[in-house]
């Protein structure tokens, strides 16, 4: 684990370029050493054990170690929005969306930013913060990044984006993208079992699935791995608001889909779930925007 989180030869997560980010230098990532925060604010769009009815206490992470070129929030992953924040203002961040109502603090897309993010959260536990703190990634990740967070994370909101190498490597830029989720997602099911309390997620994970127009198979492949190992042990946040964004998105013959989910697609993705007896998640109606709708759930939390 140690060598993975020396940022001097920087291999905390899998792209593993090696370099200096303590001198400087930026790593695939886009960032130096330094945390970069471009937002936090109580966040409405999430689902409902972690929404509630104070919102989520959301921390938006500058960088980006995976780089999908449809992504929605590009502007802060891949163009370098945000400011530095030190450790004690962090904490103070935690604390003061603790008092604006949170339901939880919810990191998102912070692996390359591990260490500074423990040690804030770290801080803002010495200094009073009593939220389950929500770990929220991409799951390209390695498992010296998810050691250094376990002390401190409570649940986990981990993307299972594909199974499939050929379209990891043409809209992740990562071809490796696949062995590595699995083996994280796998890992944070086993740091502990689904919690709820009120309705609320304290403990355990929630993976999301984003289906994405015109690569309806690869959706299927992430139902059935679900099901073979997910079972039991974790909900399904099965997503359909795909919106091509960022500038791949626009490039003339991009591989980008230019389009949302069809209703052709929104009906076999539901039969995919019956298929697979898929009950314990959330699906997103295609016309819903963000509102998330327990259309398939065993029982509430």
């Amino acid at each position: 684990m140690q060598d993975a989180l020396n940022l001097s030869a920087c291999t905390l997560c899998p792209r593993r370029c090696a370099v200096n980010r303590n001198a400087g230098d930026r790593g695939r990532c886009g960032e130096t050493a330094e945390l970069r925060v471009a937002a936090a604010l109580l966040h409405w769009g999430e689902e409902p054990p972690i929404t509630g009815q104070g919102g989520s206490g959301t921390v938006f992470i500058t960088g980006c170690g995976l780089g999908c070129r449809f992504c929605q929030n590009y502007q802060i992953a891949q163009n370098g929005m945000g400011r530095v924040v030190r450790e004690e203002e962090f904490a103070r961040i935690c604390l003061a969306l603790e008092a604006s109502g949170a339901e939880n603090i919810n990191l998102v897309t912070g692996t390359h930013a591990a260490q500074s993010l423990a040690a804030g959260i770290r801080a803002a536990r010495s200094w009073g913060l009593k939220l389950p703190v929500l770990w929220n990634s991409s799951a390209y990740e390695r498992p010296g990044a998810l050691d250094c967070l376990a002390p401190w994370v409570n649940g986990y909101l981990p993307d299972l984006k594909t199974l499939d190498q050929d379209l990891a490597e043409r809209l992740l830029r990562a071809p490796d993208y696949p062995r590595w989720a699995e083996a994280a997602v796998l890992r944070m099911m086993a740091a502990g079992p689904l919690l709820f309390d009120r309705g609320m997620l304290k403990g355990g994970v929630i993976i999301r699935h984003l289906a994405i127009p015109g690569h309806l198979e690869q959706t299927r492949k992430a139902l059935e791995w679900f099901a073979e190992h997910a079972r039991g042990r974790a909900f399904l946040s099965l997503m359909t608001q795909y919106t091509p964004a960022g500038p791949a998105s626009r490039e003339p013959g991009s591989a980008i889909p230019k389009r949302g989910i069809s209703r052709a697609e929104h009906e076999r993705l539901l039969r995919w779930l019956e298929e697979f007896a898929i009950e314990d998640g959330f699906y997103q109606e295609p016309a819903a925007g963000r509102d998330w709708l327990p259309d398939f759930r065993r029982q509430n939390p």
